[in-house]
């Protein structure tokens, strides 16, 4: 305040204390000491010793936690489907939880041999027992010995014979996606880089499951044999069941997530422009196609899209999941192109991909190997259920729960 004289300062913060005063030195001296305690070296490799060992305690409770949360989705009797006690193989339901719960399995099978889980601490036996299933082959990776596949031979008891058998399998050959863990991901994200660039038929991995599935259809005949995979397990038996139907050999697929390598499309969510979209890529793909034919030295009569068209494997994907959502896009444009009246050039942009026809037309299509995700015909299921995040809608887990929203379609080329 102007005129009384009075500093402002020592209005609010009052006098200054002296650093001379009898009582002030006595505090001084007692404030050395404390710090002198403190950083006193033993006490100072005390705190230490305790800060490191509270951290590693926090360390190992994490990593316990996420190790039991891991454990208990692995484990049958808390995360498997026990509703199906009684298996009805005419449920298309029924036959999607079994063919998923038997790639868990396979997954499974290759964490138990990580964690050297063995005899009765093994996690996955439960996981193909319940429905009543063998294991009489582990499919092993020759590069890093991992487990990547599974062939099961089905055993009803007599007490279930009561169970409606007329479209169970003999055999499942089951494929397990990327794990994860250091064990086995470099190899597993070795063949996801192999799937980009359409040279998945050419690894070895590819080569022993595609072996195992021509020797089981030789064998017993392909109206007897079940493909289930997951992920880069799908792109798997989709690969291999394509394999055998171009000799006429047509195996039920059941494909989970398989990966739909492309621009998100699906994605967008103003309806015209997406549409809009597809019709474009529609119209530069066909003409680029014709622009081809000329290049082709394949003879016109031959159609091997087309002689796919009997091999209907079973599609299960999420809208949320955006590694296989276009699968959704792939099948329905073909129906909203019909309905336009441009059927006839959606028939023919639908067997192509618009890289491998660019490669044909400029002369090197020999190079260019068919992506994966090109099918004729298909029985698509999509989930409808709500799903929090991409890890939920990617995940095997997803595919057996009871209460499901899906949405069915079957889409048969002509």
């Amino acid at each position: 305040m102007q005129g009384s004289g009075r500093n402002d300062a020592n209005i609010v913060w009052g006098p200054r204390p002296s650093l001379s005063s009898p009582r002030n030195r006595n505090k001084t001296r007692q404030l050395a000491l404390c710090l002198k305690l403190l950083l006193d070296d033993r006490d100072i490799l005390t705190f230490l010793y305790a800060w490191l060992s509270i951290s590693k305690y926090q360390e190992e409770r994490t990593s316990t936690v996420n190790a039991v949360m891991s454990s208990e989705r692995e484990d049958f009797g808390l995360s498997g489907p026990l509703h199906l006690n009684s298996i009805d193989w005419a449920n298309a339901r029924h036959r999607m939880a079994v063919a998923a719960s038997l790639v868990e399995g396979v997954y499974i099978l290759e964490r138990d041999r990580q964690e050297k889980r063995q005899g009765s601490e093994a996690l996955a036996p439960p996981w193909w027992e319940f429905f009543h299933f063998n294991l009489i082959r582990k499919l092993v990776d020759d590069a890093d010995f991992c487990i990547f596949g599974a062939i099961y031979e089905y055993k009803p008891q007599s007490s279930h014979c009561h169970d409606s058998t007329d479209r169970s399998p003999r055999y499942v050959i089951a494929f397990r996606g990327t794990i994860t863990k250091p064990d086995s991901f470099s190899r597993d994200f070795e063949l996801d880089i192999h799937i980009i660039r359409n040279g998945l038929h050419r690894t070895s991995r590819f080569e022993i499951a595609m072996q195992a599935v021509r020797n089981m259809v030789a064998a017993v005949g392909d109206s007897n044999v079940w493909l289930a995979g997951h992920s880069l397990g799908a792109a798997m038996a989709m690969l291999a069941g394509k394999t055998m139907a171009k000799t006429g050999n047509f195996v039920e697929a059941f494909l989970f997530n398989p990966p739909f390598l492309s621009a998100p499309i699906e994605r967008i969510k103003d309806k015209k422009v997406k549409h809009g979209l597809r019709i474009a890529g529609s119209v530069i793909t066909a003409g680029l196609a014709l622009a081809a034919k000329g290049n082709s030295r394949r003879s016109r009569s031959e159609n091997p899209f087309a002689a796919l068209s009997a091999w209907i494997p079973c599609l299960f994907v999420n809208p949320v999941d955006h590694l296989c959502s276009e699968y959704v896009g792939y099948f329905e444009h073909r129906k909203k192109m019909e309905e336009i009246g441009a059927g006839a050039i959606e028939r023919l942009a639908t067997q192509h991909s618009l890289g491998g026809l660019f490669m044909s037309v400029v002369g090197k299509g020999a190079e260019v190997a068919e992506p994966l995700h090109l099918l004729p015909s298909a029985n698509l299921t999509v989930n409808l259920s709500p799903s929090p995040d991409f890890k939920q809608a990617h995940g095997i887990h997803q595919w057996w729960r009871p209460d499901l929203q899906l949405k069915c379609n079957i889409y048969k080329y002509k």
